[in-house]
């Protein structure tokens, strides 16, 4: 081998730098496990302490020395599936940022398109791309620069009448472009107050969405509940209560006056006597002159209006409803037979609610309760003073030692509120503080105009609200609404399940292939397992100096690059074995294997399309599966610098040491040493076989469908661990009502866990349908708990064991549209991108039909297979990403074998064996055997120990692999050159056979 000094040097220097990046990941594992042991498994006293030694020293190499906080930064950190924590999606609302760049027109068109947009949008269309595209339907000549849409003030200089759309389109783009820009930066920074070790967040791409990784993170609610809030802070004035009281008892009158097609029906009240109901209605409203009107509304029921109020308010709260009923009251007020029954200087008012608070109903009852609000607006619909000016808060507490938020207003801001509180003295009234439309506190002010510019928000808090409150403020609003679109959440002991049953198939999986290399190859398997340790340093060190995530997924990728890390040796080792038998000596024939015309060609045209399918992988997939993707490509690259050059220095040496590299043992000696089947010969039969395989494949597909998962689906899934086994029938049933009949069960892993699966309430937004999720599912499964089983411990994450949800996810009915576009792409795009390079390598479509013929027989085989199996099986057969990258994968796979083979035919024809066509792709068949049969065999023991082993969040995902893997070999076999032999035209055969004859 040329250059064997250098290669051995950057083989040294590769293995010095991957020991150099590993330690930081050991060291700061020691630390952390320091800092678990000193808190005990509470999380804020694990973080605190971390926080506290992040500039400590901890690591000294002599040359230089590293804090905490550095090592932490260069380790290879570990996914939420190994860690633990929250993961979500947030989707920017693009339709809020067009939106404001148009001043909120009321153009009927721009707001048409708007609507149709939303409901119109395809796949991976954006929503801007969707809005031009309804656009151009309804706006009937209307120009973007018009001045009732993008010429206005707010757009400035930037838009003018006379620009055309294809003008504007490009300023619109990059002011939507800024604001997600200005969200990231807002979120980046509310993130780092979080409490977690080691946050994340990233843009994807161009779609508006965001996401956010808080590895450790516990309290699930209030971190959705921060993360989504825009933090639009307003200062309104409000009305009093005695100014609107009439209103309320006119606006219940009409209610009641209306048809029931209009109007909610309502049950009278006969529990008290009439005169004690009409004092009752007169002091909920404050209002005396209404005695008359409440006392004859008592006598047939108060109506729908004041039957949801369960008291008055006072000051500037109108009245107080229970939280439930806040919708329907709302939805009463907004009416517009309503909203004309305020006075001509109230027509503007704006109803809001307060922050929800635990209170009590008429009977006594313990609910929670909410104030309503009525706040002065105006024609622009704009607040007297926005948060805009505040330029600090910080939590404290007021003057009765409660728990508060303090504001500092800069100059603009101080004037401005001065005038406000000045205004609100003179008249008595209240100012109230709104946080995304919700008052916070609506106080008097008792002495004089406030100046300075500092405020207080107080009211019913805790300490932690008020810190995250402080910290949204202080992080500055989004400039548009944030959805999460998806999310999962993993408990921490479910993250250590998954990295003992990791640790445990890798090397489970390690010890089976080096073994297997030793029995089969002797000394020379010696030296492969020798490359394969060298191999696993290096795909650490590269994962650790690229600060790679380490996925379960990822783990599998690992575990799968250990048995493809001996394919290329396997290759080598069985070129060297025919080239002994041919009569070579062992140098000779060494040094033939790893020649170009030896074992090079076949091992670059197998690893490219490795690399194809894993870009693909990488490409299209998210999260885990990127990780997956990322190991596999890293690991290909690895596996072949070592298998080449590692393995060939390891036989060098061997020979100099006058070693016998026979490349068998006494097991293998004579293993396909003089197989002659006619594979050609039984094409038919395989034909038939297939056939009817497929035919069945394809008519299960029809008739049993697949178990689509909510990646493709949407929905809301929970992993769910009860004290004691359950029936998973049974609680589906229990489930079925609460969830509006969408509900699914079955049993993940053992009989004490179930994966629960609905789509109820999946494509409302906001923390309050989680939250209401969150609920119900608790309310209807917690008589399967414990009496000390609450809400929090139910939903939220703590260490130990953990009882309830130990993994929830989410997934829009957006999102999951994206991906099942996104995986179409990925595996048609794989598909068309292999056989293009086929096409290229080996200059004839013959070999690219061969390919994909047999590609697409294995992936109608495994998708039969699953549609088959999915209801019948112990464990998940879901098809999701997971299953995608298994697919992928298995293409990947199936053309490393059929690769092969075609580059021994490729070989063969160029005169090193005589006969026809159909003969030489037989001898090239069966050549190969021994190479087929060793990595298959191998990739099967790994595959199946990981299925066994690795868990049971991946064995669906091993399974489809496993399946891919066993018919990838048989259709490499039995499909791709029986296709490639019965294309070949008769001219090109009695072509060939001419050239041969010649030779």
């Amino acid at each position: 081998m040329q250059n064997r000094g250098l290669v051995k040097f950057f083989a040294i220097l590769f293995a010095l730098v991957s020991i150099y990046q590993l330690t930081f990941t050991f060291v700061a594992h020691n630390v952390e496990s320091d800092a678990k042991a000193f808190a005990k498994g509470d999380s804020q006293k694990e973080v605190k302490y971390l926080d506290s030694i992040g500039k400590t020293e901890v690591l000294n190499m002599g040359f230089t020395s590293f804090t905490y906080n550095e090592v932490r930064d260069k380790k290879i950190n570990k996914g939420l599936d190994l860690e633990g924590g929250i993961n979500v999606q947030l989707q920017i609302s693009v339709k809020d940022i067009l939106k404001g760049l148009a001043n909120n027109t009321t153009n009927p068109a721009f707001n048409q398109a708007l609507d149709n947009a939303t409901k119109n949008k395809q796949g991976n269309q954006d929503y801007i791309d969707a809005f031009y595209d309804e656009w151009d339907k309804v706006s009937k000549g209307t120009k973007l620069a018009s001045p009732e849409i993008f010429s206005n003030r707010i757009m400035g200089d930037e838009v003018n009448i006379n620009m055309t759309d294809d003008q504007v389109k490009k300023v619109v783009a990059r002011k939507i472009d800024e604001s997600i820009t200005s969200a990231f930066e807002v979120l980046n920074k509310r993130i780092d107050k979080f409490g977690v070790v080691q946050p994340n967040i990233q843009r994807l791409g161009q779609s508006g969405r965001i996401l956010v990784e808080l590895p450790g993170a516990k309290d699930v609610d209030r971190i959705k509940k921060l993360l989504q809030s825009t933090a639009q802070l307003e200062f309104w004035e409000t009305y009093k209560s005695e100014e609107l009281g009439n209103f309320l008892l006119a606006a219940n009158e009409t209610l009641k006056n209306s048809t029931k097609n209009e109007a909610a029906p309502v049950a009278a009240d006969t529990t008290k006597p009439a005169d004690t109901k009409s004092e009752e209605i007169s002091k909920l409203l404050g209002a005396d002159k209404a005695k008359d009107s409440a006392a004859a509304t008592a006598k047939t029921g108060r109506g729908p209006l004041l039957d949801k109020i369960l008291s008055g308010g006072g000051g500037p709260v109108l009245a107080i409803v229970a939280s439930k009923d806040t919708a329907e009251v709302g939805g009463y007020l907004r009416r517009q037979e309503v909203r004309s029954l305020l006075p001509a200087d109230m027509r503007y008012a704006k109803f809001v609610w307060g922050k929800p608070v635990a209170g009590k109903d008429d009977k006594g009852k313990d609910i929670e309760t909410t104030e309503l609000y009525a706040l002065k607006g105006n024609r622009s619909g704009q607040a007297a003073l926005s948060g805009g000016v505040v330029t600090d808060a910080r939590d404290s507490f007021d003057q009765l030692g409660k728990p508060s938020v303090t504001m500092q207003m800069n100059g603009q801001g101080a004037r401005a509120w001065e005038e406000l509180t000045g205004k609100a003295f003179t008249t008595k009234g209240f100012i109230a503080i709104v946080l995304d439309n919700v008052v916070y506190s609506a106080p008097g002010v008792s002495s004089g105009p406030i100046s300075g510019g500092r405020s207080e928000i107080s009211g019913n808090f805790d300490v932690t609200e008020t810190k995250d409150l402080a910290n949204v403020l202080r992080a500055g609003k989004l400039p548009a609404a944030a959805e999460i679109v998806q999310s999962e959440v993993v408990g921490p002991s479910l993250g250590q399940e998954a990295i003992d049953n990791g640790t445990t198939s890798a090397i489970i999986g390690l010890l089976i292939v080096a073994l297997w290399m030793m029995v089969y190859y002797g000394k020379s398997g010696l030296y492969a397992n020798i490359a394969l340790i060298v191999n696993l340093l290096f795909l650490f060190g590269i994962l650790a100096s690229l600060g790679a995530v380490l996925t379960l997924p990822g783990i599998a990728g690992i575990v799968l690059t250990m048995g493809t890390a001996v394919d290329a040796n396997i290759i080598i080792y069985e070129r060297a074995k025919e080239e002994l038998r041919a009569g070579k000596s062992q140098e000779e024939a060494i040094k033939a294997s790893f020649g170009w015309k030896g074992a090079m060609r076949s091992i670059v045209d197998a690893n490219v399309t490795h690399v194809l399918t894993g870009a693909v992988l990488l490409i299209f997939g998210t999260g885990p599966i990127q990780g997956f993707a990322t190991t596999l490509l890293i690991g290909i690259a690895t596996s072949l610098f070592t298998s080449i050059f590692i393995t060939r220095m390891l036989l060098d040496r061997g020979l100099a040491k006058g070693e016998a590299l026979t490349f068998t043992t006494g097991f293998s000696k004579n293993f396909f040493t003089n197989f002659h089947f006619d594979f050609l010969r039984i094409k038919k039969w395989t034909y038939a076989f297939s056939a009817v395989v497929l035919v069945v494949c394809i008519v299960s597909l029809y008739t049993h469908g697949l178990n689509y998962g909510v990646d493709f689906k949407g929905g809301r899934t929970f992993q769910v661990r009860f004290e004691k086994p359950v029936s998973a029938e049974e609680i589906r049933e229990e489930l079925l009502k609460p969830f509006d009949g969408s509900a699914e069960a079955k049993v993940f892993g053992s009989n004490d866990q179930l994966k629960i699966t609905t789509k109820y309430k999946v494509d409302e937004h906001g923390t309050e349908a989680d939250a209401a999720v969150n609920q119900v599912l608790f309310e209807t499964l917690k008589k399967h708990y414990g009496p000390d089983m609450t809400y929090d411990k139910f939903v939220n994450i703590y260490d130990g064991k953990k009882l309830g949800i130990l993994q929830g996810s989410k997934v829009s009915a957006t999102v999951s549209s994206d991906i099942q576009t996104n995986s179409y792409y990925a595996v048609i795009g794989a598909m068309l991108i292999v056989c293009l390079y086929l096409m290229v390598s080996f200059r004839k479509w013959q070999y690219s039909l061969g390919a994909i013929a047999a590609i697409a027989h294995d992936v109608i085989f495994v998708l039969g297979a699953y549609s088959l199996l999915w209801k019948y099986m112990p464990f998940g057969m879901e098809i999701d990403q997971h299953f995608v990258a298994a697919i992928l994968t298995v293409i990947g796979y199936s053309m490393n074998d059929t690769v092969i083979v075609f580059d021994r035919v490729r070989e063969y024809l160029g005169g090193k064996v005589k006969g026809n066509f159909n003969e030489i792709v037989n001898q090239s068949i069966n050549s190969t055997m021994s190479r087929t049969i060793n990595t298959s065999l191998t990739m099967i023991l790994v595959l199946a120990i990981m299925f066994v082993f690795g868990g049971e969040s991946i064995r669906g995902f091993i399974f489809a692999m496993l399946i891919g893997i066993v018919v990838g070999t048989y259709s490499s076999l039995f499909i791709a050159t029986p296709v490639l032999c019965d294309t070949i035209s008769d001219a090109e055969h009695k072509r060939i056979e001419e050239e041969h004859n010649r030779e």
